[in-house]
């Protein structure tokens, strides 16, 4: 038999596609209106991440801009499934030779939930078969599986017995800036930090300062915010630019437009503070890689020397709330001393603290104007608003 073989089809992202953007359980209202600010169409609200629509700009200004978003998501199709036979068939019916070659390496992750099938690891396995199949008889070869660093990630999500298929166009996760070598204990990942931030409204019209800034995150984010200065330009590369179909031109495009629109000035500081100078080594670091070094003060002190500058500001800290300070006494401790520097230090600032331990949030002695519901994996959060009379 001869097998005619023919280059992949041209143009597999014409017209407006459906995206879905995944993102920290709580974060999706935040991330709904930064979508609407980057005026991206058809945003819509659902658990775990915002829907929204658009051509082939739009998915990689979202990947380029969105700061709390955790993946972007095109959406291939949707179709019911309840056996194996059904997951092949619906796979197999999507016409793969546009989004890969027997070049392209292929990774597969799966979610399901309260479906038919249980296992994720042959719903991922079924998946890559009816994808490598139909490869297999348009080229006469099959393109290789890569786990680790795949040119094109699948993403089966099966819940309730029904089965989206979508393409990962963000790679590695969003929150990987590639400005953090370093982290420390327990970080914070840069998109939950970024949240934090546009959920205390803080402009950058007024001082910001986190007392306890750890590897440097929150004010980071910050800076590169106040900066307008696209997250995703720390990055190295992202998913979609290892496709067949990637547009380089239009992607050159959108990064010089992204530079063009950042600022050179803050008006207001940015200033963060730990006890220990082995841990402000690592926030400057971070700092440095994103290239906000010049716009952000770190200095060695004890969160009972606090010194904010003239009110207003915002306060924005993540104490920690697990094994980093050792036994429950010492850290119900050091929450009240959290509070009496609130109290004795920043009077006319907003105070924010996010916290895992609602317990130890008790003993900062303090009443909370507002309490906002997050989670940092499956940790359940509180962001805690005080008003510093």
């Amino acid at each position: 038999m001869t097998i005619i073989r023919r280059k992949a089809a041209a143009g597999p992202f014409v017209g407006e596609q459906s995206f879905f953007a995944t993102t920290a359980k709580g974060v999706e209202e935040v991330l709904a209106r930064e979508m609407t600010g980057l005026g991206l169409g058809g945003v819509t609200m659902e658990k775990g991440g915002v829907r929204f629509t658009g051509d082939l700009s739009a998915c990689y200004r979202a990947n380029l801009w969105l700061r709390t978003a955790s993946r972007i998501l095109i959406t291939l199709t949707e179709f019911p499934c309840h056996s194996p036979q059904d997951l092949y068939d619906g796979v197999r019916a999507l016409p793969w030779d546009r989004y890969l070659t027997p070049d392209t390496t292929l990774a597969v992750e799966c979610v399901l939930r309260d479906s038919a099938l249980t296992h994720s690891g042959f719903v991922a396995l079924k998946t890559k078969d009816a994808i490598v199949d139909t490869l297999r008889d348009r080229f006469g070869r099959r393109p290789s599986v890569n786990p680790k660093d795949p040119d094109l990630l699948v993403n089966v999500h099966l819940v309730r017995n029904r089965c989206t298929i979508s393409l990962d166009s963000s790679g590695t996760g969003l929150d990987r800036r590639g400005y953090r070598a370093e982290a420390g204990e327990a970080p914070l990942r840069e998109t939950l930090a970024a949240a934090l931030v546009l959920l205390t409204d803080w402009d950058g019209t007024v001082p910001l300062v986190d007392p306890l800034c750890g590897s440097g995150t929150i004010l980071i984010e910050a800076a590169l915010m106040a900066l307008n200065r696209a997250p995703g330009l720390v990055r190295e590369r992202f998913g979609f630019q290892r496709w067949p179909a990637f547009d380089a031109p239009r992607w050159r495009r959108l990064l010089e437009e992204a530079r063009q629109t950042e600022r050179t000035t803050l008006a207001v500081p940015i200033l963060g503070s730990d006890r220990l100078e082995d841990v402000l080594a690592v926030a400057r670091g971070n700092s440095r890689r994103a290239g906000v070094e010049k716009f952000i003060s770190f200095e060695a002190r004890d969160l009972r020397d606090l010194v904010s500058p003239p009110a207003p500001g915002v306060i924005l800290t993540n104490p920690p709330y697990g094994r980093r300070l050792g036994d429950e006494e010492q850290l119900k401790s050091f929450y009240r001393q959290i509070g009496d520097v609130f109290k004795q230090r920043c009077a006319g600032y907003t105070a924010w603290l996010f916290t895992g331990n609602l317990d130890l949030a008790k003993e900062v002695g303090l009443k909370a104007s507002r309490r906002i519901a997050l989670f940092n994996g499956p940790l359940d959060c509180r962001l805690l608003k005080y008003d510093l009379y």
